[in-house]
């Protein structure tokens, strides 16, 4: 899969302002940084020259798209060129496992969720799975019970109401953190919302694309793609809780596969929750008023996806509307996860690094809890800091009890 004629790489200027901000390049000399991987090194690929062996560092946080002061889409060009090498360079078994989370968390479905959790724990399990290249001490997220799952996926059936919502969970809220789902539906209803969430929706296809599986996103985006447009001219708002997967289906589908006519059409009528919620707060749909204050403080990270989106901090600045809620900014670059990049063997240190700075300003903080929009960033978060964190719409749901 190659860049397209959209994606011109004499459009960078070489200004090396991505390098600056990357987190990784900060990290490690392992990678070369995101201009030289990317647009740079593009016009040696063009000429056919191989690829440049760094480019496997890159962990597709963004960080070099949201700095770029030319929009030159940096993160797209790594992308192209990791699915393009991996065309005829075989992925280790790791990569696709990591790569195809939805697919493997389909496949947990049968059994309970306490005995998959066993079973990807134990000492033994965790030794074969650094023997594949999943970091032993790498923190796996639990999968959740069944019957939280069941909970989320009752409202498949499209309700007859004057305001329908169609919400995406996304993998990780999907198969282990529906209780999330959960929250956002239950917001929505007190705006006054009928929730549906659709059984045709599948994996937004980011694991496959930072994976080199672009072949695979592209299926996925097509059926994405094919739903959105079902809801799009029902005049339905898709809503996600999960900032990557609202970068993937309102902005990624069309820069990354140009090709396809029709990818991102109906991208803007997925709308990230803690934004779609802030809108609706100044319509005046949803109010606060009964919001009682926080008994103590709580620390924020947005994440790089977020912040590539360009709306802001949303869950911070949700939160700060509830009068007498203190919520600290960490105001840091990465959390270092990357989705599956920090459960890597060879990547794991690399994360922990460039989370370091993060992990720091939570504990400087003295805050009990911290927030995240992004699930794996929640994560890396308790894992680096040993402080829990929850989503910032789960927080609102129990502040307004």
């Amino acid at each position: 899969m190659k860049a397209s004629s959209m994606h011109n790489p004499d459009a960078c200027t070489a200004c090396t302002i991505c390098v600056a901000h990357c987190p990784v390049a900060e990290a490690t000399l392992k990678f070369r940084g995101p201009k030289f991987t990317g647009p740079a090194y593009e016009r040696f690929r063009l000429l056919g020259f191989g690829d440049e062996a760094s480019l496997e560092y890159c962990s597709n946080c963004k960080n070099c798209d949201i700095s770029c002061p030319s929009g030159v889409p940096v993160s797209t060009f790594n992308m192209l060129a990791r699915a393009e090498y991996c065309k005829t360079h075989p992925q280790p078994l790791r990569d696709w496992i990591l790569g195809h989370a939805g697919l493997m968390g389909t496949m947990t479905g049968p059994f309970p969720a306490w005995m998959i959790n066993l079973g990807m724990n134990n000492p033994l399990t965790r030794l074969v799975m650094d023997a594949m290249g999943i970091d032993k001490r790498a923190p796996l997220p639990s999968f959740a019970p069944r019957q939280e799952r069941k909970a989320l996926h009752a409202r498949s059936a499209l309700p007859k109401a004057d305001k329908v919502a169609a919400f995406f969970p996304g993998c990780f809220i999907n198969y282990y953190e529906p209780q999330v789902g959960l929250d956002v539906i239950r917001l929505l209803e007190m705006a006054g919302y009928a929730v549906v969430v659709p059984e045709n929706f599948t994996c937004c296809g980011l694991p496959l694309v930072a994976g080199g599986f672009a072949d695979d996103a592209l299926d996925y985006a097509r059926t994405n793609s094919m739903e959105l447009a079902r809801w799009a001219r029902a005049g339905i708002p898709v809503i996600t809780a999960c900032p990557s997967c609202a970068l993937m289906l309102s902005r990624e589908y069309a820069d990354l596969f140009p090709a396809e006519e029709g990818l991102g059409r109906f991208g803007s009528s997925v709308h990230e929750a803690c934004a779609f919620f802030l809108s609706l707060i100044e319509k005046g749909e949803l109010s606060l008023r009964n919001a009682r204050a926080a008994a103590t403080p709580m620390s924020y990270h947005a994440p790089c996806h977020l912040r590539a989106l360009g709306q802001g901090r949303t869950g911070l600045d949700l939160l700060r509307l509830v009068p007498g809620v203190q919520v600290i900014d960490t105001d840091e670059k990465c959390c270092g996860i990357s989705g599956s990049y920090g459960f890597k063997k060879g990547k794991y240190d690399i994360g922990m690094a460039v989370g370091s700075p993060l992990f720091r300003a939570m504990k400087e903080s003295n805050a009990p809890l911290s927030l995240s929009e992004c699930g794996t960033c929640r994560v890396q978060m308790r894992h680096g800091s040993g402080i829990p964190s929850r989503h910032p719409l789960s927080v609102l749901v129990s502040l307004l009890g």
